[in-house]
């Protein structure tokens, strides 16, 4: 193990780290010596293999929380944040990291469910407003180190036109709204804040969308190095956005695709 943050009481705080890139980046994280904490919500039939999971991170010697609850209940958020000031020995949360993939992807015509009012207010409020209120929570619970760091996914749908992914759309635009303003608001605060956008990535996430093969046959086709993005890859950046040395980067959005955006 790389002992980049070990002995130090560091913590990552987690939001859907139970798949996907927030598993990925939670295992990097952990590789590296950082004690981990995941906030999932999953059913019963899931927790087989995310235990295994789990178990993973663990053996690598690192300290391990793991809460399965409704991340975007108020009181349930409340209730996460004040065990976790319990249990971290005064230790504090180097890395909040924002992996919540919860949205309705429905089309504006031509199907018998189309996207309504209370879809977008769904979708934003779980893939983009949720970041604020663990960000503020955590900030208010005083619990962030001097230097923290706020991450978050976005995707090409940010400024692109899927079928389908209007309201996942949305929220992506205005997750790097709120970034962008958390970035200059707790910088005093020693707060960092960046978004990181992977390529498309073969996730369970990904495989909600329709037409998730076209996109993936289309991201390959695009991409310099002729592959798709992996968790790995996302995980890999995420961790060089924790390191001392990335410290004077502050309200960006960053692609981490292999230079898919190119072309």
């Amino acid at each position: 193990m790389n002992k980049d943050f070990k002995d130090k009481n560091e913590w990552a705080l987690i939001l859907g780290g139970s798949t996907g890139l927030g598993l990925a980046t939670a295992k990097k994280l952990a590789f590296h010596g950082m004690n981990i904490i995941i906030v999932h919500r999953n059913r019963k039939g899931e927790l087989d293999q995310i235990e295994n999971d789990f178990n993973e991170i663990k053996r690598l010697g690192v300290e391990f929380m793991s809460f399965n609850v409704d991340l975007l209940k108020p009181e349930k958020r409340e209730e996460v944040i004040l065990i976790i000031k319990k249990n971290i020995n005064n230790g504090s949360i180097k890395t909040l990291i924002h992996s919540v993939a919860k949205g309705n992807l429905k089309p504006m015509t031509d199907a018998e469910h189309t996207l309504k009012n209370d879809d977008f207010h769904l979708t934003i409020d779980a893939m983009a407003i949720s970041l604020y209120d663990w960000v503020k929570s955590v900030f208010d619970s005083q619990l962030f180190a001097n230097d923290t760091r706020v991450i978050s996914f976005t995707s090409e749908g940010n400024k692109k036109a899927w079928k389908n992914y209007a309201a996942v759309s949305a929220a992506k635009v205005a997750l790097e709204a709120i970034t962008r303003s958390m970035a200059l608001e707790f910088a005093p605060y020693g707060v960092r804040a960046n978004c990181l956008q992977p390529g498309a990535v073969d996730t369970q996430s990904l495989r909600m969308i329709p037409g998730y093969e076209k996109i993936i046959e289309h991201s390959v086709e695009r991409n310099p190095f002729n592959r798709i993005t992996t968790a790995q890859d996302v995980a890999n950046a995420a961790y060089l956005l924790c390191k001392d040395e990335a410290s004077w980067i502050n309200g960006c959005v960053i692609p981490v695709n292999g230079g898919e955006h190119l072309n």
